[in-house]
């Protein structure tokens, strides 16, 4: 049998937990100018160098877009997902355009007493989780799935879609059909959590339709009285013990109360003042956004918006705030498409350009009685190097006296 030759596209921490757990691999980067070694024997190539017939297998990063040169030339081209399918024990995914990690996390937590373990998309690669845990609960994105051939879950989580991603999968069509690319790979006396507006897609597996948390709640039985979370944070718990329920039929109130949120999602914090603020920074999308301002929505709202909003149309966003009381403070590099648009919905605005500046423009407003809120509806990396940097900065501004 011939011996794997691997080339990874991408030196990232997904490719770089392959060739360490299969010995060193080929590695193509944009970023690489020459050939060169790094310190655990992997050679690295500019992407120029690829010849699809030097090898067995070629394993994108999750990120590599399907118009990249590297994809369009290989011939063997392979997911992560697919690479490791042989190895992978009773799997549920969660995917959705919002909620993927905090429910991930949530399932975790609910199945930690059964040895269940997270990775993929929250951040432990495939390469580095144990064949020998009994479940594996996988963060998935759009971008993983679109390259899976074979892998399939026995559970799948889909929480609410919405636009997003345009520019990577080139439509709002193929960031869909990415999503609900496992329905047609799924069993009988599998399930699936699918959102009512997927309702007629094909599959073998068992569906459980829902629109809203009330729906999930009443399929399973569930008190929401009983659960501590609210807003999204609401249909990311019930997702997770509808999972629990599902595979043990049992439901725990106060382990799912508690659960820990991560920060940067609608965390709150007052200032000297006691001015509410909400540092909502992982809010990388429309819908996210609009999660948050459902929260909040009783009262006079502050939002910070702006970053790259990766080509999505903001009109959805736009429409859906004429109903909230809100002055928009504008940041980042859709700043003056954000303008255009306040102006056209007759939305009061300040155009910010910078998060220092917003949060300025805000202090001179803000009250007891109004929220204080980062909820951008953009990514970061215009202006930060992650959300957490932007959303840590968000704090540190709306703390300092």
């Amino acid at each position: 049998m011939k011996t794997p030759t691997i080339a990874c596209f991408g030196y990232g921490k997904t490719t770089r937990a392959i060739a360490k757990k299969l010995g060193s691999c080929t590695f193509f980067d944009d970023k690489f100018t020459q050939t060169s070694l790094d310190e655990e024997g992997n050679v690295l190539k500019p992407i120029s160098e690829f010849d699809t017939c030097d090898f067995t297998h070629c394993i994108p990063s999750p990120g590599f877009p399907p118009s990249h040169t590297l994809i369009q030339k290989a011939s063997h081209l392979i997911s992560e997902y697919d690479f490791f399918t042989p190895q992978m024990p009773f799997s549920i995914w969660i995917s959705g355009t919002n909620g993927k990690t905090t429910t991930t996390q949530m399932v975790e937590h609910l199945l930690s007493d059964k040895g269940a373990i997270s990775g993929g998309n929250i951040g432990t690669p495939l390469a580095d989780m144990s064949p020998e845990a009994p479940i594996w609960i996988l963060e998935t994105s759009s971008f993983s799935m679109h390259y899976n051939q074979i892998s399939r879950p026995n559970i799948y989580a889909l929480l609410p879609v919405t636009p997003d991603h345009v520019s990577w999968h080139g439509s709002m069509e193929a960031y869909f059909e990415a999503k609900l690319k496992p329905l047609s790979m799924m069993k009988e006396g599998e399930a699936i959590i699918l959102p009512k507006m997927f309702a007629d897609v094909p599959t073998k597996a068992f569906k459980i339709l829902y629109e809203t948390e009330k729906d999930l709640a009443e399929y399973f039985g569930f008190d929401t009285s009983k659960i501590k979370f609210k807003g999204a944070f609401l249909m990311d718990a019930l997702i997770a013990m509808g999972i629990d329920k599902i595979l043990y039929d049992r439901v725990d109130y106060e382990k799912i109360n508690a659960f820990v949120l991560d920060p940067h999602r609608q965390e709150e914090f007052r200032d000297s003042k006691n001015r509410l603020w909400v540092n909502d920074s992982k809010a990388t999308n429309i819908d996210a956004t609009l999660a948050a301002l459902r929260t909040y929505g009783a009262y006079p709202i502050h939002l910070i918006l702006g970053g790259d909003d990766k080509g999505v149309e903001l009109e959805e966003l736009f429409t859906p705030l004429k109903k909230y009381e809100i002055t928009i403070y504008a940041i980042g590099a859709n700043a003056l498409r954000l303008e255009k648009l306040s102006q056209e919905y007759a939305i009061p605005y300040v155009i910010c350009h910078t998060l220092d500046v917003a949060v300025q423009q805000i202090k001179h407003k803000h009250n007891r009685h109004s929220v204080a809120m980062l909820s951008p509806a953009a990514a970061s990396l215009d202006q930060f190097t992650s959300y957490a940097q932007r959303g840590n900065l968000f704090k540190e501004l709306a703390l300092k006296d």
